[in-house]
């Protein structure tokens, strides 16, 4: 299976300039070798816009002006959205019953058709739309050009900080980390890109233990908090994976809510609980990772009214 390299991560940072936010990197009150990369400061609140503007701008003409479609627990819904505004062309997105309502009118309000189906049918309906329609189906992350746009975090890293020594990335269906593996990897090769997923929605750990993709079914994954990581990796990002990350870490919900809580009143960054896992396991699993300057990934900040609300009303850890 063909991996993207550094040009592919080079040629996306070209396409969505302009589109995406530059975010800086923001070194932590707490620690003098802790940094954010702060995503939730995307127009649309999350990484996913890097991906999304690359996929569509790289779209046939023709197949893009048929629109777009894609499945999204909110936030790749939203950047797809906010992506084929951009291009003036429609969009629609398949969500799963459950998912945050915040993500839910965002995606509405940036213009998008929003289709709500039970969390196991949310690909088939997608891909049911397409056929129908004759759009492109832009996955959230199982795409060399979503992947390649997502690296674009990666390689800001690294300009950014040269000398940086372990990069802590979120791992849900696994398109960020992929990337941001291929940009760090080859920029800075002995660097360590660790991924951090929930405890509850540890697949991924699983998978690479394994040598295969492991499927963890929709109610086992549901059980976390962070919602934007409760997919499973592809055959594609899983190769990615295998091949250029270092390790991986688990978190457990109550380090997760910390972390948030930790990010809220000492970072003055909103977050959504998937922003929080990377920074929840520098907090709590420093043993398990290497020593030096570290960029944590804050991917998000789409968060549930109510659920921000109780972690900022539970006080610090």
């Amino acid at each position: 299976m063909e991996l993207i390299s550094i040009d592919d991560v080079r040629a996306a940072a070209t396409d969505i300039a302009g589109t995406v936010t530059r975010t800086p990197l923001l070194p932590t009150p707490w620690d003098a070798q802790t940094w954010l990369k702060p995503e939730s400061l995307q127009p649309v609140g999350s990484f996913k816009l890097r991906g999304a503007t690359h996929a569509v701008a790289r779209l046939d003409p023709a197949v893009r002006a048929r629109g777009v479609v894609t499945h999204s627990s909110g936030n790749h819904g939203q950047a797809l959205a906010y992506a084929a505004r951009s291009a003036g062309v429609p969009c629609t997105v398949v969500v799963p019953e459950g998912a945050p309502a915040v993500k839910v009118d965002r995606i509405r309000a940036r213009g998008a058709e929003v289709v709500l189906v039970p969390p196991a049918r949310r690909l088939v309906e997608a891909e049911r739309i397409a056929t129908e329609t004759g759009g492109a189906l832009v996955p959230p992350f199982d795409d060399p050009h979503v992947i390649a746009g997502q690296g674009t975090v990666g390689l800001e890293i690294v300009e950014d900080l040269p000398d940086v020594d372990v990069v802590l990335v979120p791992v849900g269906g696994g398109g960020l980390s992929s990337g941001v593996a291929t940009a760090v990897k080859a920029l800075r090769p002995s660097a360590a890109v660790i991924g951090v997923e929930p405890l509850l929605a540890a697949d991924a750990r699983e998978s690479l233990a394994a040598g295969a993709v492991v499927v963890w079914d929709v109610e086992r994954t549901q059980r976390t908090s962070a919602d934007g990581l409760r997919t499973n990796l592809s055959e594609l990002t899983f190769a990615h994976l295998r091949e250029r990350l270092d390790g991986i870490v688990t978190v457990t919900e109550e380090e997760i809510t910390a972390a948030m809580g930790r990010l809220v009143r000492d970072a003055r960054l909103v977050v959504e609980p998937s922003g929080a896992v990377a920074l929840a396991a520098r907090l709590f699993h420093s043993h398990e990772l290497p020593e030096g300057r570290t960029v944590v990934v804050v991917t998000g900040g789409n968060a549930d009214p109510d659920v921000l609300a109780g972690v900022l009303t539970a006080g610090p850890a």
